[in-house]
């Protein structure tokens, strides 16, 4: 059933890195032909999001690798790469956008109207099929993806709708303005992705797990005396790795030792932790990791 989603998954990944690719080249010819900075904003977020797709299509795969005497948790992190990466590359395509659309404020260039309605009618139809095909998706690959086609919609509107104002009003200001703050709006979006992917990277604790919470409940497990030298991370973001010393009474039995260390990772479990590392501690034992 696993390997059936991911291949379902992959091939959805697939489909949409195709659709973004052709209209990516589409929008940069027709940006370049009607003269509009806002289409060619599209166009470059478009091709970050291509780059994105096809690292997402790969990595859908590479990252289900076992583990080996390498990667001995496995290649799930690979998957980051492609959200570092497609980081830095709409990171930069937004400071020369920005670079370019700036100085048009103040001598704007006339755009065809016409022909930058077409485009963005263009534009929703490819990206909001492409979205359609992620739509049933699960995998965190596939959300991100969509989540980026559909600022790409949003983006086509803009353009739509401004085409059409300046097909009723001479206002060619309006093509650089949307540029500008289009371009400013996905800017914030990618940097506050970065400093989640960077965060992951730097195995900080996942938010999605309330780290004080979790302490007092293991400290409400019977026969735990206490615990210490406690590490929570993730692989990349969905996969939730904990490690931690457990210290018992000297007299546990073998029997009440196997349902603490089972309570426990009923707990964990709980709070989505996908790989504990338990280590065992009798009381009168002298840990050197206790302040670590």
């Amino acid at each position: 059933m696993g390997s059936h989603h991911h291949h379902h998954s992959s091939k959805n990944i697939q489909a949409a890195f195709f659709l973004n690719l052709a209209f990516t080249i589409i929008e940069i010819i027709g940006g370049l032909y009607t003269n509009s900075i806002s289409i060619l904003s599209d166009a470059l977020h478009d091709f970050g999001d291509s780059i994105s797709l096809g690292m997402s299509w790969f990595l859908e795969k590479y990252s289900l690798k076992k583990r080996d005497q390498v990667y001995t948790y496995g290649y799930r992190r690979f998957s980051l790469l492609s959200a570092f990466i497609n980081s830095m590359v709409l990171i930069i395509g937004s400071i020369i956008i920005l670079y370019e659309a700036i100085p048009r404020l103040y001598d704007p260039p006339v755009p065809d109207a016409e022909g930058m309605f077409f485009l963005a009618l263009l534009g929703i139809v490819f990206n909001g099929f492409a979205a359609y095909k992620l739509g049933s998706g699960h995998s965190m690959n596939e959300k991100v993806a969509r989540l980026h086609l559909m600022e790409d919609i949003l983006g086509w509107v803009g353009v739509l709708i401004i085409s059409i104002v300046m097909q009723v009003r001479f206002l060619p200001i309006l093509d650089p303005a949307f540029s500008i703050l289009f371009t400013l709006f996905i800017l914030f979006r990618v940097v506050k992705n970065l400093n989640k992917t960077v965060r992951i990277f730097l195995q900080a604790k996942p938010d999605e797990v309330d780290l004080k919470k979790l302490e007092n409940d293991i400290l409400h497990i019977k026969n735990l005396v206490s615990f210490h030298d406690l590490h929570l991370w993730t692989m990349d973001g969905q996969y939730f790795v904990i490690t931690i010393h457990l210290v018992v009474p000297d007299d546990l039995n073998k029997i009440d030792l196997l349902q603490l260390k089972k309570d426990l990772r009923t707990l964990l479990d709980s709070c989505s932790i996908d790989h504990a590392t338990l280590e065992i501690e009798r009381e009168s034992e002298n840990c050197e990791l206790v302040d670590c």
